[in-house]
């Protein structure tokens, strides 16, 4: 007997230059209400993976890794926090959820769809102004602050703020990422090997310099030349070339080896989302993607990163949180490629424009720390209701 959907609350929205399904806790089927295989499969079928095709017709999904996202959100159990708020990077065409790190992009929609759904006190949203949204990132366990605009009593969705990798303007939503290195279970460097730069052997590619931070998100970074880019490339440029994502694979399965993230080059065909790898570039003139001419005088440095195997279209959020905080620290190659020295705020140039990230870094005991990075996103809700699924076996 063939049985009917099953259908669940479900928002879809863009934060940022990503875009995902939204779920609360508690609309979620009860076996998919704790990780596992239930809840894995369950996210998949809504975003409709795992397809050989790499289309994804039969989901939610748009085949691409900033359009294959899930969240689930809930009440904070931590103190001082508003809502909890679990990411999910579904892969493409493997079976499988990556959990082992964060959104920053769609951390932009955390804070209005926590306001507009309830999780916020009604009394701590003014009728026009900005409400403050506490964070609890539970995939890396940190806390991001997220200030909403409120319009009349309700979030706004509509402004003039512009972003990069974004058609139409929206309303700014401001983000601070607090303490975002992650510093290991002893407490140590957000550089896992305690070095801002590295030399990575890497095979038929050669030794490479490097600077591979958990800051954000656990990102390698590497010089643009040293690869034989200028740093000014768009995605037809890389993504095109299958020989060029081979060796950026190669580069981020070995680097994730030397960051301590896994122990074997076979594990990093599951672990897809983390690390990332960038290439930086001081700045240079060029023409976007939307056919924005971009002027070396304008931004400090360049920079393009990968994610789920492919050139991004823009940057993600938590690369840029890396970006920031690499800039901050003298002599990482992000830092060298910007100019060098001193500085709290970076504006760099992605393939779809540009991006302003702040950040602030001291040092604490011969350790670097960044005490928080700023930057501003948007955010909007394209869809509310139920997506339908056949009911999980």
């Amino acid at each position: 007997m063939v049985k009917p959907q099953i259908k669940i609350p479900a928002t879809y929205m863009r934060g940022g230059t990503s875009k995902g399904v939204i779920f609360k806790l508690e609309d979620l089927p009860e076996a998919a209400q704790v990780a596992g295989a239930m809840r894995d499969a369950l996210l998949m079928r809504v975003i409709g993976s795992p397809d050989p095709y790499s289309k994804q017709i039969d989901g939610m999904g748009a085949a691409t890794s900033s359009t294959s996202k899930t969240v689930i959100m809930a009440n904070s159990r931590r103190e001082g926090h508003d809502v909890d708020y679990l990411f999910g990077q579904v892969s493409i065409d493997k079976a499988f959820v990556d959990w082992s790190g964060n959104c920053g992009n769609l951390s932009a929609a955390i804070g209005p769809f926590a306001v507009a759904n309830g999780y916020i006190d009604s009394r701590r949203i003014p009728e026009n102004g900005v409400v403050e949204v506490r964070i609890w990132q539970a995939n890396i366990e940190k806390t991001i602050v997220s200030y909403v605009p409120i319009v009349n009593g309700e979030v706004q969705e509509l402004g003039d703020f512009e972003l990069d990798g974004v058609t139409f303007p929206a309303a700014e939503v401001k983000l601070e990422f607090l303490n975002p290195a992650d510093e290991g279970e002893d407490g140590g460097s957000m550089f896992p090997t305690g070095n801002v730069v590295d030399t990575l052997s890497v095979p038929d590619v050669g030794e490479l310099q490097v600077t591979m931070i958990n800051a954000g998100i656990p990102t390698i970074f590497v010089n643009a030349n040293a690869i034989g880019y200028q740093g000014t490339e768009l995605q037809d440029d890389i993504n095109n070339d299958e020989k060029a994502l081979a060796m950026f694979e190669s580069i981020r399965a070995h680097g994730a080896i030397k960051m301590g993230l896994i122990q074997t080059l076979e594990e990093a065909k599951i672990r897809q989302h983390t690390p990332k790898v960038a290439f930086v570039s001081p700045a240079k003139s060029y023409v976007s993607s939307s056919g924005k001419a971009i002027d070396d005088t304008n931004i400090d440095l360049l920079v393009r990163a990968l994610s789920m195997g492919k050139l991004h279209h823009a940057m993600m959020g938590t690369a840029a949180v890396a970006i920031g905080s690499a800039a901050a620290i003298p002599g990482t190659l992000v830092n060298l490629a910007a100019g060098g020295g001193d500085r709290e705020m970076v504006e760099f140039g992605h393939p779809s424009g540009t991006l302003k990230v702040g950040a602030k870094a001291i040092q604490e005991n011969g350790n670097w720390v960044i005490e928080k990075a700023i930057m501003s996103r948007s955010a909007r809700i394209l869809m509310e209701g139920w997506v339908r699924i056949p009911p999980p076996e």
